[in-house]
């Protein structure tokens, strides 16, 4: 079981799932759930390697470093711990 952590808060996510409802239940803003709007941008503090690799949307979104699109995240395993942008 993986968890995905904001602030105080975590939420247990099945090793292998998508992360939209884990971060939608902390607070992430969802407008399409498919990358085109770019509304779940978040920032990943720690577990980076925890997470699927870059969907194609997310190469040409041109994110920074630690940012990904909640949307298109996968969880492998483990902790992620997130900021919401």
């Amino acid at each position: 079981m993986a968890k995905i952590k904001a602030g105080n808060r975590e939420i247990k996510v099945n090793d292998g799932d998508s992360i939209i409802s884990a971060c939608e239940e902390l607070g992430v803003p969802f407008g399409c759930y498919e990358g085109v709007c770019r509304s779940c941008k978040i920032k990943v503090i720690k577990g980076m390697e925890n997470l699927s690799g870059l969907s194609d949307i997310e190469k040409e979104s041109g994110l920074d470093k630690n940012e990904r699109l909640a949307c298109q995240c996968r969880i492998k395993k483990g902790v992620v711990e997130i900021k919401i942008k």
